[in-house]
């Protein structure tokens, strides 16, 4: 596995390959009888998936005047990042009480894992200056957050961005998962003779 390159200065805009930390997701809100209820869940670091012209483009047309808005950004594609020693035990979602299948470390499962062979999950490693312990993208987990939200934190919870050629690596295989084509499962009494 070759470590991620990354840069540690960040940009005056959101960018795709940010990895923030501390980034809520809105898991629902309530109202009964007058009181609203808010649950949120707090990702310890998320990486941004949308496209960078997309992300450059809303940030020019918010702050340059502009006849239009369209270009602006309804939200923000976001995964999270789990720490891949969770991942191997299954419990990366443990205190949501969510338990997962275990990804054993040793043999093919864990090597495919780390090769990034697994088309659900991206595997990354980072040099020792950057404060991220080995840590993995399930693509299944992605959530959207506003552009505004995400500024509004950005400049306390900057980690790093994952550099371009990493980060189009990253969004290649999300668009691949994302695209893929679930076939049912097609028993003895499915199947037809087409003459």
């Amino acid at each position: 596995m070759q470590t991620t390159k990354v840069k540690t200065t960040q940009d005056n805009r959101l960018c795709q390959g940010d990895i923030l930390r501390d980034v809520f997701w809105l898991e629902h809100v309530n109202e009964e009888a007058g009181v609203i209820e808010v649950a949120r869940i707090v990702f310890p670091l998320a990486i941004v998936l949308t496209q960078d012209c997309d992300l450059e483009q809303d940030h020019r047309f918010r702050n340059e005047p502009r006849s239009t808005q369209d270009k602006w950004l309804m939200s923000v594609l976001m995964a999270p990042l789990y720490n891949v020693e969770h991942v191997y035990q299954g419990e990366h979602l443990s205190q949501l009480d969510i338990r997962m299948e275990t990804v054993p470390k040793s043999g093919n499962t864990g090597k495919f894992l780390r090769n990034n062979e697994r088309p659900r999950y991206h595997y990354l490693e980072f040099d020792d200056g950057v404060p991220i312990v080995p840590s993995v993208i399930d693509f299944k987990h992605y959530f959207s957050a506003t552009v505004t939200y995400l500024m509004r934190i950005k400049p306390a919870a900057y980690v790093c961005s994952v550099a371009p050629l990493f980060r189009e690596d990253i969004a290649q295989r999300f668009a691949s998962y994302l695209a893929r084509v679930g076939l049912p499962e097609l028993g003895a009494s499915a199947v037809t003779r087409v003459e």
